[in-house]
């Protein structure tokens, strides 16, 4: 990243205690726009990002929705920062979100997936989130001290820098006593000395896995199928809550659904009959 006004706005976001995740992936979005965008990020106009948004028609919705989002942070800051007189976002509608909705990995397919010949790093990632219920920005950060394996539990600062210790299921512990007790779990290669990698970088891992596998779903399926395999297993919405790390229940509601068999039992109960 060489753009100095990216520079100083990721400064500023640190500064306002954004998460790092939240920072990063901020940066990334613009830099990328700052790239491809023929004026760049700083002078571009309402008609580039209109441009810019239209030509990615890859991005399902609630990636557009986002990357908006990101774009009115940035014009945001310009403006307020007096590098800008007029905001280009204000004559771009927002794209709405899309109802969100469960997509947990399937059963069969997170088997598939276990089972299929991996680097054991990737193993690793794709257990934390299965079995754990972590989140990409969070696996990315996993240092040999937040792990107690005597517990076991695993320290996790999560979403908008909630704190927590989460319970470590056995096959966590078993992989956790082969990962370095100090450090980065998954540090950055050679160009980033230091630091971990990019939770990107690990959605990317996990996804490629699963495309190798033939697993339907997204990196984020597996925290999903953590949620709605805990439910059916006879957790109550609570604690899943809690190991979900979720601010509140209507949250936890998102990552859960009703199981086929239990719908598909609901309607072959029901008889025209009844009252006859």
């Amino acid at each position: 990243m060489t753009n100095p006004l990216l520079q100083e706005w990721m400064l500023w976001q640190h500064a306002a205690r954004l998460s790092e995740s939240t920072v990063t992936e901020r940066v990334r979005v613009i830099a990328q726009f700052d790239v491809e965008n023929p004026t760049g990020a700083f002078a571009a106009s309402s008609i580039d990002v209109i441009k810019w948004m239209s030509k990615h028609s890859e991005w399902s919705a609630a990636t557009a929705a986002t990357y908006h989002s990101y774009l009115r942070a940035w014009f945001h800051w310009l403006s307020i920062m007096d590098y800008r007189s007029e905001n280009p976002m204000i004559k771009i509608a927002s794209p709405r979100y899309p109802e969100r909705v469960p997509r947990p990995v399937s059963d069969d397919d997170l088997i598939r997936l276990l089972c299929t010949p991996m680097h054991h790093r990737t193993r690793v990632m794709i257990l934390l989130a299965a079995l754990a219920g972590m989140r990409v920005a969070e696996i990315s950060k996993v240092r040999g001290e937040d792990v107690d394996v005597t517990t076991p539990r695993l320290f996790v600062i999560g979403k908008g820098g909630k704190r927590a210790w989460i319970p470590l299921h056995p096959l966590v512990v078993d992989v956790a006593l082969t990962m370095p007790r100090r450090g980065w779990w998954f540090p950055a290669n050679s160009r980033r000395p230091g630091n971990h990698v990019h939770a990107k970088s690990v959605s990317d891992i996990i996804g490629q896995a699963m495309r190798r596998a033939g697993a339907r779903g997204t990196p984020h399926s597996l925290r999903h199928w953590t949620g709605t395999t805990l439910l059916d297993d006879g957790a109550d919405l609570r604690t899943v809550q809690e190991l979900l790390r979720h601010s509140s229940v209507a949250n936890t509601q998102i990552y859960t659904r009703v199981p086929d068999q239990r719908r598909h039992d609901a309607i072959n109960r029901l008889d025209p009959f009844r009252a006859a």
